[in-house]
């Protein structure tokens, strides 16, 4: 039986979605950015899935939309377009860990900014390609960029067309860890299964939080932040205590395994 255009797998409250085109670099295709869309609004709706990690099977991680299909004179799947996977990405609140495997490209980059916390590999890399191919951004690549890795940086990228490196990206603040390809999806599930240690509605607010309150100036974002926390409902002074001796336990259990992988 022939695989998918996605692979969805949930497992321990995780749900991991892999590309799966490995031989077109997992470009876009109609078909693919209709799975995403159905897999991302199923999962946005599914109460037993907490974090979301997304990467690509084979070695990139995805090469943006299929250039091939869009200069075809074939309707791939009727008049409706699905909705763009970073508004997709964007629209879960859940976390959503990028898995970055490989090569990033325009497209591919868009979907990388889009997700929370981005893990890479050495062989990972980022371009966008816009002005190259004479295409120009609409998925949030000429409003993200600048606001992820600063203005003048974001035009060498985005001007140029060149590549950035996994290296580069990281001192860049681009990416959070360069680990081995090998490493990749176990550090990104082990982050994920942090996250679900934290009480889900909370840390679901707080992330919805820290994303409208980066969209905002400073001064409006702390009033934004004062306002949210004063309608939050705290909990009893019971359930903190009980938490906070979890928390002290999970921070001696971690730095137990800190200390014996040295």
């Amino acid at each position: 039986m022939q695989e998918g255009v996605l692979l969805v797998e949930k497992k321990d409250g995780v749900a991991t979605l892999t590309l799966n085109r490995p031989d077109q670099m997992n470009a876009l295709s109609l078909a693919l950015r209709w799975a995403l869309q159905e897999a991302l609004e199923d999962i946005g709706a599914d109460p037993e899935v907490g974090v979301v990690v997304l990467t690509g099977a084979g070695k990139a991680f995805c090469a943006g939309l299929d250039l091939k299909e869009m200069g075809s004179t074939v309707k791939v799947r009727g008049a409706v377009q699905p909705k763009d996977p970073p508004s997709l990405l964007r629209a879960v609140n859940k976390p959503i860990i990028g898995a970055i495997n490989g090569a990033a490209i325009t497209g591919g980059f868009e979907i990388s900014l889009s997700c929370d916390l981005l893990v890479i590999t050495p062989e990972t890399r980022f371009a966008d390609t816009h002005a190259r191919i004479g295409l120009i951004a609409g998925w949030g690549l000429g409003a993200r960029l600048s606001r992820a890795i600063g203005l003048a940086r974001a035009k060498e990228l985005s001007l140029t067309g060149n590549f950035l490196s996994a290296q580069q990206a990281y001192e860049w603040g681009l990416v959070n860890r360069i680990v081995s390809r090998e490493e990749l999806l176990p550090t990104c599930h082990a982050l994920a299964q942090d996250m679900l240690s934290c009480v889900p509605e909370v840390m679901n607010e707080y992330k919805r939080q820290i994303d409208h309150a980066y969209d905002l100036s400073l001064g409006d974002a702390m009033v934004y932040e004062a306002d949210i926390c004063r309608r939050h409902r705290s909990p009893s002074a019971e359930a903190v205590a009980e938490r906070r001796l979890l928390v002290q336990q999970r921070a001696r259990n971690q730095m137990n395994s800190h200390g014996q992988q040295q």
